[in-house]
């Protein structure tokens, strides 16, 4: 398969330049921490799930994240409110899909907004985008049972039937359109200590979706340049406490130097 090429560096500058807001309807565990990972690479967060307004906080955002993972009834009205509305006005609409397989609410509503607000990004882990593509076996909560491999044929069936992106993260990223894929190697093993990480890398995603109309080299850009950070971050704090909050530092300080230096990642056509 014929290699491509990507320009990390140019979108990501183009992020800091624009200032994306994005609009959360996320989890209380990670509102705090997706915010702040937001505004350290060089975005602006909304955090808000109110039905009453979320067509009027979309409206004026640049992106739309939507987390399942502290689900309620009233948040699953709100987000499919959001997401029709995002859609809508051209908006683009990231899904992480929380807990996809561990339970049937959870991934009967990933289901549900798949069909009905159709996101350009869909982004989980493998064991989630395993469930969503009809392997209902082996989640534990939040977390993977499964590898990355496992999930690529599941992904490439997600992303050509829905017409979507779809973004598998773990030890090695992969992203594929249905047309094209992305392996990416960067990141460090404490990312998967400190809660949240998988939300943030939704939520940055959302962000880069914001600037660059290619959901595809949008998603593949945030994965990169959160696994160089979480590589910054490593350098710099050897345990969970002090590494979330280096890897918010990593963020901020990763420059088109770095990128050009650490990134690692192929993108290719697909069969």
């Amino acid at each position: 398969m014929p290699k491509q090429s990507l320009d990390v560096a140019a979108i990501l500058a183009t992020l800091r330049a624009r200032q994306p807001l994005v609009h959360n309807i996320t989890n209380y565990v990670v509102m705090n921490s997706t915010a702040n990972a937001l505004l350290a690479l060089g975005a602006s967060p909304i955090m808000a799930h109110a039905i009453e307004e979320v067509e009027e906080l979309v409206g004026i955002s640049g992106a739309l994240v939507l987390n399942l993972g502290t689900l309620s009834k009233p948040w699953i009205e709100a987000m499919l409110k959001a997401g029709l509305y995002a859609t809508a006005k051209g908006i683009p609409v990231v899904l992480d899909p929380v807990g996809a397989g561990a339970s049937r609410l959870r991934t009967d509503t990933a289901r549900s907004l798949l069909e009905q607000v159709r996101p350009v990004i869909l982004r989980g882990n493998a064991s989630e985008i395993l469930a969503l593509g009809g392997d209902m076996g082996g989640a534990r909560g939040v977390d993977t049972q499964h590898t990355v491999a496992q999930a690529r044929q599941s992904a490439v069936a997600l992303a050509k039937t829905l017409g979507m992106t779809v973004a598998v993260t773990g030890a090695e990223d992969y992203v594929t359109d249905g047309r094209r894929e992305a392996r990416i190697r960067n990141g460090h093993p404490l990312m998967g200590r400190v809660t949240g990480t998988g939300c943030a890398a939704s939520a940055v995603t959302g962000a880069f979706a914001a600037v660059e109309p290619d959901a595809f080299a949008a998603a593949t850009a945030a994965l990169v340049v959160l696994g160089v950070a979480g590589e910054w971050a490593a350098q710099r704090a050897q345990h969970p406490g002090s590494y979330g909050i280096a890897l918010l530092d990593g963020l901020d300080a990763v420059t088109a130097e770095d990128l050009l230096a650490d990134a690692r990642f192929d993108v290719e056509a697909t069969i």
